[in-house]
């Protein structure tokens, strides 16, 4: 199979070969649309292709991005951003996976941020390959998507996002507002989407009505609306309330079984509280659980091992129990042994034993 990179841009000028280098001797054709770019973006592409082309920027990704697709002309057709980055392991992966595709649709892992150590702490599967001759169509101004349709497959090829400048700030929030201006009704999915934006330019009120309004909605996806119970508790914690916070946490489990995120965030609750004995068991909840990024929602992937253990951690010590504590932190240490919080307990437990 041959494939097509596709890829929309506007001033990627100190990212932008880092992520064409990853895909020489994959891709066989590479489409670089420019969405207005005023540095070297565009020299920078010709380094890597003579496909380059301009599209007028209209606040509508999906525009852009069907623009792309439309030039794309080998077997099948893939997207990147520009501060996307492939690790040589991955490359290797995607080369064998080249060698072999025959779905439609190929779902590859989405690495979006990190620890200190630069290990993945939140991850997604994202629809990534798709076959040319089927003609898929981006939908959505903002938080664009291809609806999956055809023979889907999931591959564990991890595309990291690493972003070497943030995004534009108020840029997400402006396109909603203009969307909701233009007298656009928002479907479930953008409801969600745009309540995330409220929250993440600060305004907790309006995303509070926002999240409510996508949850009594009952038409979202069972992810996004198991992620919006855990983003409408932080903004009900900010906004000073605590009792409906815990209950929109707990309304998540309406919507399938525990996550781990959520009963992190549970355990948080008890432990702030003294509650260390009902923390500890949401906690190991947590730590028994399995994360299931087939499922295609957002992954906070420490949720399912290192964090539960380094509260458990500090449950245990509060009850008493040194030897659970202990237990608990050297299993943290085993997921991240030179993280400092478990190296200083290390210390501690030393210190502990020195003055028994």
């Amino acid at each position: 199979m041959t494939l097509s990179l596709c890829m929309i841009v506007k001033n990627e000028s100190d990212v932008l070969a880092r992520c064409l280098s990853c895909m020489e001797g994959i891709a066989d054709e590479i489409i670089i649309v420019d969405t207005g770019s005023d540095d070297r973006t565009q020299d920078i592409a010709r380094q890597f292709t003579t496909h380059v082309y301009e599209f007028p920027w209209s606040d509508d990704f999906s525009a852009a991005r069907n623009f792309s697709f439309s030039k794309a002309t080998m077997d099948y057709t893939m997207w990147l951003d520009a501060d996307d980055y492939l690790s040589e392991k991955n490359r290797f992966q995607l080369q064998k996976l080249k060698e072999t595709l025959s779905t439609d649709m190929a779902f590859l892992r989405y690495d979006v941020a990190f620890d200190a150590q630069g290990n993945p702490t939140l991850s997604y599967y994202r629809e990534r390959i798709v076959r040319t001759s089927l003609k898929y169509h981006w939908t959505g101004e903002i938080h664009e998507i291809i609806v999956p349709q055809g023979s889907i497959g999931y591959f564990d090829i991890h595309i990291e996002h690493r972003k070497l400048h943030p995004t534009e700030k108020g840029r997400n929030l402006r396109i909603f507002r203009k969307m909701l201006a233009d007298g656009k009704t928002l479907d479930s999915r953008q409801q969600f989407y745009y309540a995330r934006e409220l929250m993440y330019n600060g305004d907790d009120t309006a995303a509070e009505a926002a999240f409510l309004q996508f949850l009594d909605g009952g038409q979202g996806w069972v992810e996004n609306q198991i992620s919006a119970c855990l983003d409408l508790c932080r903004c009900q914690e900010r906004l000073g309330k605590p009792d409906a916070a815990l209950a929109t946490l707990l309304r998540s489990f309406t919507y399938d079984v525990p996550r781990a995120e959520i009963c992190c965030e549970i355990g948080k609750v008890f432990l702030s509280h003294g509650q260390y004995r009902t923390a500890a068991f949401w906690y190991e909840t947590a730590a028994a659980s399995n994360p299931a990024p087939q499922n295609g929602g957002f992954c906070q992937i420490d949720c399912y091992g290192y964090i539960p253990c380094m509260q458990l951690c500090v449950c245990y010590d509060h009850l008493g129990e040194r030897e659970k504590a202990e237990t608990w932190n050297e299993k943290a240490g085993a997921l991240k042994p030179n993280d400092p919080a478990y190296l200083y307990n290390c210390s501690y437990f030393a210190a502990q034993k020195k003055e028994a």
